[in-house]
């Protein structure tokens, strides 16, 4: 009975990880979308203030994205000590 809920909470933990990892590759796709647009827009004559608040707009996601991940890996440590060591390297 013991085996089978660590067996559970392993294949929980599983399933944590593996949606973390498309998410990162999700985010990580649109960074570099967001990235080849910006790029473009400066290849065009956008005002300073419209690239200044793309940039705003910009490091706004990227903050979101790290308060996500970081959520997800407390989470990931409170549900197991041994990654929490893991994370920590």
């Amino acid at each position: 009975m013991a085996a089978t809920n660590g067996l559970e909470k392993f294949s929980h933990l599983e399933d944590k990880i593996y949606r973390t990892i498309e998410l990162t590759k999700t985010l990580r796709q649109e960074k570099e979308d967001l990235a080849r647009q910006l790029a473009s827009k400066r290849g065009t004559s956008g005002s300073p203030h419209e690239l200044a608040a793309q940039i705003d707009l910009l490091l706004a996601e990227r903050e979101a994205v790290r308060t996500r991940v970081q959520k997800v890996l407390e989470a990931l440590a409170l549900a197991d000590p041994e990654i929490a060591e893991a994370i920590r390297g």
